[in-house]
């Protein structure tokens, strides 16, 4: 739940994954400050003593894809940043730039990087909650999670659609959302989403309880955006 998913066109991607090709679209642009992952993705490989290649083989992720990453010179989809953070040991939670205070205002949007194409995020809960965890998405027609189906530690994740048109993939089951459509669904059970609106930016709220959680053994890393776990986020999402 929920991405620099910047709101521009996206390439397809040829190199993310190793094995099968996926439709999982993967931004080349280098991501905005607030988004931006690459340093802390490789702290945690250097401090697992992990090289690229050992990481390529547990996340399923090409070695040149990988150092893209590390290099914020990529993004990718949320399920294939759920399985690097789960390959590294770390929560995707932990890549989250948050505020530290109560209060968010509306032009100081914490951005954060929870995989994805087409899609930006923001965190509105502040740093230290993990009783909730609120996340803004706007989302370009076609973006969103990628096709790849995961799931996020969290017992309940509600989804609210502030304009425009989001289908959610649950499983098999594909559920579409309108304006002012709500949704509450168990996030372990894989997902996936897009925007299906043909104009415009779609603008979803998500909301995870509890929080998706941090990751204590990297606390010494500047700190980015959204969480990890074993699949089975994002959601995504917001």
């Amino acid at each position: 739940m929920f991405h620099s998913r910047g709101l521009a066109s996206w390439p397809v991607a040829g190199e993310e994954n190793r094995v099968v090709k996926r439709s999982t679209p993967v931004v080349a642009a280098v991501p905005g400050d607030g988004t931006r992952i690459g340093a802390q993705l490789k702290a945690a490989r250097l401090a697992r003593r992990k090289t690229l290649a050992e990481v390529a083989l547990g996340s399923g992720l090409t070695k040149g894809f990988l150092s893209k990453l590390e290099r914020d010179q990529a993004t990718a989809s949320v399920a294939s940043l759920m399985r690097l953070c789960d390959t590294l040991s770390i929560s995707v939670g932990s890549l989250f730039h948050a505020s530290s205070g109560e209060i968010v205002r509306r032009d100081a949007y914490p951005p954060i990087n929870f995989g994805g194409a087409g899609i930006s995020e923001y965190l509105l809960t502040p740093h230290g909650e993990r009783r909730v965890q609120a996340i803004l998405s706007d989302i370009a027609p076609g973006g969103g999670s990628g096709d790849e189906l995961y799931g996020l530690p969290a017992d309940v994740e509600f989804v609210f659609v502030v304009e425009g048109r989001l289908q959610v993939t649950l499983r098999s089951e594909q559920i579409v959302l309108e304006a002012g459509d709500a949704f509450t669904f168990p996030p372990r059970t894989e997902h996936c989403f897009r925007s299906v609106a043909e104009r415009g930016t779609t603008r979803v709220l998500w909301v995870f309880t509890p929080g998706l959680p941090p990751d204590s053994a990297i606390d010494g890393v500047p700190r980015a955006r959204v969480n990890g776990a074993s699949p089975g986020p994002r959601s995504s999402g917001v």
